[in-house]
């Protein structure tokens, strides 16, 4: 058995700007995926996915039936059987590992499943989003739901708000450009739970809102209406302050030996860093005009292109 293959998912834009009703804009990477599987002499990766895929069963168990109703016999059966997620997608990453999977298992066994190839109302997409964010919170405490419902649509999604989401089109990539969005690989492994207290405790202080108000949110949205139109002018004079508001307000989730380097960028303007995801680890997201410069620049780190400009 070997199910279809769901895609990672990047957040271009709206880290923890999204929990506070900022724009944000989600895009599929199909670069690492992964599929349910089920092997004759599973590895010991895959024995420890169906370990983790038992805990997750019992946790779906406990959501409302009101909201999603799952083919529990068949699920529990398959995963006795040995069931497990086949995944190329690094965890701890912000790239979505659990978001694939979310979508993955909901795809094989939610009954009354919404489609991709229905029409896809607000209120439906509004309603995988709250499905999604019940079966994730499984992994990380408390979630939008965004990740896998990307991964499960496979197309761009536009966040106008919590309660306003749409399925986009991004402008289409210009294959000999110089200018790039990459990730960054940090090689340290990032944990979303604790970063994402670390905000919410943040945002208990006043100050901190109203930067997150003011700065944050505004070039946020800014950054998302320029990638859209296709402004890369106005995009990357936004991006600059949307990394020096984080490399300020957003400290603890760049790992330290990251700081001088995200400095670095701002005072050259050869690429300018964000965060991808919840931050801690993982990937960091980079924008760049010239992505051989910064090649150049960054030399020690491995970097993955994701989009040209």
């Amino acid at each position: 058995m070997k199910g279809p293959l769901f895609y990672s998912k990047i957040l271009l834009f709206g880290e923890y700007g999204i929990i506070k009703d900022s724009k944000g804009l989600s895009i599929p990477y199909s670069f690492y995926n992964g599929a349910l599987k089920m092997d004759e002499n599973p590895s010991a990766e895959a024995v420890k996915s169906n370990a983790s895929l038992i805990d997750f069963v019992s946790h779906l168990k406990q959501i409302n039936s009101e909201v999603v109703v799952f083919n529990f016999s068949t699920l529990e059966a398959d995963v006795h059987a040995g069931m497990y997620f086949d995944s190329s997608i690094p965890q701890g990453y912000g790239v979505g590992s659990s978001g694939a999977l979310v979508a993955a298992i909901y795809d094989k066994y939610a009954q009354d499943k919404i489609t991709v190839l229905e029409n896809l109302t607000r209120e439906k997409l509004l309603k995988l989003k709250t499905i999604f964010s019940e079966m994730e919170s499984f992994f990380h405490g408390k979630s939008s739901g965004l990740d896998p419902l990307n991964s499960y649509l496979s197309i761009p999604i536009l966040i106008h708000s919590k309660d306003n989401i749409e399925a986009t089109g991004i402008p289409s990539q210009t294959n000999n450009g110089k200018g790039a969005v990459f990730l960054l690989d940090s090689g340290i492994t990032g944990e979303t739970a604790p970063m994402v207290s670390i905000f919410m405790e943040n945002m208990k202080q006043e100050g901190f809102r109203s930067m997150l108000k003011d700065q944050f949110i505004k070039h946020t949205d800014a950054c998302v209406d320029d990638f859209l139109k296709g402004d890369i002018k106005s995009l990357f004079k936004n991006t600059k302050q949307l990394s020096k508001v984080v490399l300020n307000n957003f400290k603890p989730m760049i790992p330290k030996q990251f700081h001088e380097l995200w400095k670095k960028g701002i005072e050259t303007n050869e690429y300018y860093l964000k965060l991808c995801g919840s931050g801690g680890g993982g990937y960091i997201l980079g924008f760049t005009e010239n992505f051989e410069k910064a090649k150049q620049s960054l030399k020690e780190y491995k970097l993955e292109v994701v989009y040209n400009f």
